[in-house]
């Protein structure tokens, strides 16, 4: 189910765009300000954002910014704000759409649909395939010796996150705040667990691994 964050402070609008967004099969996490959105998009890890620029303690084009030193996920902007400099403003910031107030939930909606193709469709390597295990990305599945393997959803991020820069080095901190978010920015111990526990599920010999490699003191590299 699509998890997607909702940023508003107007009480009536936040509660009906909960329900609406329910109805239609997404799971809605709210947030009435910017620091409350910050500290759900690091504990929740959304699939899509929906932001308002006119928050009590952040103004929304400041919470882009920081939402986008550590993750790419889609924002789009719901906003009082007509103007074309702020809709500059806030594409140049980092958002993916922007939709005016008052707006039609069918609109709405549609941008949300076309928001999850595009972060479902981009970038590319849907199957990863080593002499020990393939994985498919878009369909989250993982087999080993033509048995699937179940990975928990902190472990698919940091496997994706590896799988997509083969050969190259991922560093500690790049993984800890595109998985956990920066509040777990010095969090290494979690980075040994996770690693550990891929590693027995996907390689044959985890012990001595071939495909997800340890740079000591540096990050992790995935060999195909």
């Amino acid at each position: 189910m699509t998890t997607v964050l909702i940023v508003d402070d107007e009480t009536q609008l936040l509660r009906a765009l909960q329900i609406n967004l329910r109805t239609h099969g997404y799971r809605p996490i709210p947030a009435a300000d910017g620091a409350a959105a910050l500290a759900a998009a690091s504990e929740h890890r959304p699939d899509l954002v929906i932001l308002d620029l006119g928050l009590p303690d952040l103004d929304g084009v400041e919470v882009i910014t920081r939402l986008r030193a550590w993750t790419q996920v889609p924002i789009l902007v719901l906003s009082a704000r007509h103007g074309p400099e702020d809709k500059v403003e806030a594409l140049d910031a980092g958002a993916d759409d922007y939709v005016t107030k008052p707006f039609g939930l069918e609109e709405l909606l549609a941008r949300l649909r076309a928001a999850e193709r595009r972060s479902v469709g981009t970038p590319g390597t849907p199957v990863v395939s080593t002499d020990s295990f393939t994985l498919d990305l878009s369909a989250r599945k993982a087999e080993r010796d033509g048995e699937q393997v179940r990975l928990t959803p902190t472990e698919w991020k940091i496997v994706e996150l590896l799988v997509r820069k083969p050969g190259q080095l991922v560093g500690q901190q790049q993984l800890l705040l595109d998985v956990w978010g920066p509040a777990y920015a010095r969090e290494v111990q979690y980075l040994r667990v996770y690693l550990n526990q891929i590693r027995r599920k996907l390689e044959p010999d985890p012990a001595q691994p071939r495909h997800f490699i340890t740079e000591s003191g540096m990050g992790y590299r995935f060999e195909p």
